[in-house]
């Protein structure tokens, strides 16, 4: 037998069977002579999250638990919601989940972002991902799509997130991101599923607003500054309470600014990679910002999704910040996109009368307008993943610059839109945890 120290995966095999399982920092499992113990990493390419995300047993593979000194064979299913769904489903996919998504009804296709998931894009023929019609205003419909799937792992991405919005949609965000999250924890209570389901809740650095304290920990006291966060806030609690007043394994993925080419086309980050695009296609000439001096610590969607997958396979439910704990502000963003295209921004005047002009043609590419100030600004956010990294082993790999060429590699390419998604994989008891 072999005894398999730290994080990683463990591979055995079993009666001419390769069989595989995850291994546990400061922890010992004990495995057939052969084992092989590996990086640890999910298997994942990297993607978005927006909505709910459901999983039940789909078909038997040769993957199988692996729990400390037992041979317990557990079955597992989970569920999402929008935003780095897309993310979360091709990390499943790779280990054959079945995927159930939650699409909002629309009079217009919004499956854009996710039709290169379809079995056949172009008969949008599905085949392990599934779709059905839902919304996290419907109770009813939650604990439907809940009792049918049965997941044993739910990822609540769903959210009306974008902060200048929520000034405009407070009520409406209040019933999504805030009451949307109760409604998605009574179906789990609903359905008697409290004591199989492990729920994660896409927490937000916006908690923390007007800071407290540099850099931002597990600890820290929140002061949202909008109506995004303040539901955010009650989504956090309620959450907790869960945890303790039922004694359900539901955490709070905090996360830091996190980008992908898939991020929707008013995000501020994927407004400057669209917008110099098209300016170096010769399709547009300048765009508007808000506040240049905004400083955010911003990672990758693909590194965050495996955080949150990993916070889902520990032991006991715990909250975690996740950061790179590198902070670049608005403008420095603007002048990395535009060196990507080969121009060099240079900022003339001060506050509202602020340009950017182009150092090689002294044409005018960037203004600032004030109808993009928030009425509550947050000028500082840092995260310290200290925790994370002790816990999970989880650290980025993405670095600040590679990530702007990433976003301008997809605006460049014609970039995707994104859209909600609720998404379900499953497995059986023979799956690998």
């Amino acid at each position: 037998m072999l005894h398999a120290e730290g994080g990683g995966w463990v591979v055995w095999r079993e009666g001419g069977v390769a069989l595989k399982g995850r291994a546990w920092a400061g922890r010992k499992y004990t495995v057939n002579k052969g084992s092989e113990v590996r990086t640890p990493r999910p298997p994942t390419d990297g993607l978005p999250l927006d909505q709910v995300l459901l999983s039940s047993p789909s078909r038997a593979s040769a993957h199988v638990p692996l729990r400390t000194q037992s041979t317990d064979h557990t079955s597992k299913a989970a569920l999402t919601t929008q935003g780095d769904t897309i993310l979360l489903h091709q990390l499943f996919c790779d280990t054959e989940y079945a995927v159930h998504g939650i699409m909002r009804r629309s009079s217009s296709f919004n499956t854009g972002r996710i039709e290169h998931l379809y079995q056949n894009p172009q008969t949008h023929t599905e085949g392990n991902m599934k779709l059905h019609y839902g919304d996290l205003t419907d109770s009813t419909c939650l604990v439907k799509i809940v009792n049918l799937v049965k997941p044993s792992e739910i990822y609540n991405l769903g959210a009306q997130s974008h902060v200048k919005i929520s000034f405009e949609l407070a009520e409406y965000t209040a019933n999504v991101d805030g009451v949307g999250t109760l409604r998605l924890l009574d179906a789990v209570k609903t359905c008697g599923l409290t004591n199989s389901v492990k729920f994660y809740q896409a927490s937000t650095s916006e908690l923390y607003g007007k800071v407290q304290e540099i850099p931002q920990k597990e600890t820290t006291p929140f002061y949202p500054r909008s109506p995004y966060g303040a539901a955010k806030l009650y989504a956090y609690w309620i959450v907790v309470n869960f945890r303790e007043a039922y004694n359900m394994f539901a955490v709070n993925g905090i996360l830091f600014n996190h980008e992908s080419p898939r991020r929707g086309s008013n995000f501020v980050t994927r407004k400057i990679s669209r917008s110099v695009a098209k300016i170096h296609l010769s399709q547009q000439e300048k765009f508007s910002l808000g506040n240049l001096d905004s400083k955010r610590d911003w990672g990758h969607a693909k590194d965050y999704v495996e955080a949150m997958w990993l916070m889902l396979q520990e032991e006991e439910p715990e909250d975690f910040i996740i950061s790179t704990g590198e902070v670049h502000s608005v403008r420095e963003f603007v002048e990395k996109a535009f060196a990507h295209v080969g121009k060099t921004i240079v900022w003339e005047g001060k506050d509202e009368n602020e340009l950017g002009r182009c150092q090689e043609t002294g044409v005018i590419h960037v203004k600032v307008d004030p109808k993009f100030y928030r009425p509550t600004e947050v000028d500082y956010l840092q995260g310290d993943s200290t925790k994370a990294y002790q816990r999970l082993g989880w650290k980025p790999k993405v670095t600040f610059e590679v990530r702007v060429t990433h976003l301008m590699s997809g605006d460049d390419a014609g970039g995707i839109n994104m859209m909600i998604l609720m998404r379900v994989f499953c497995h059986t008891s023979t799956d690998m945890e």
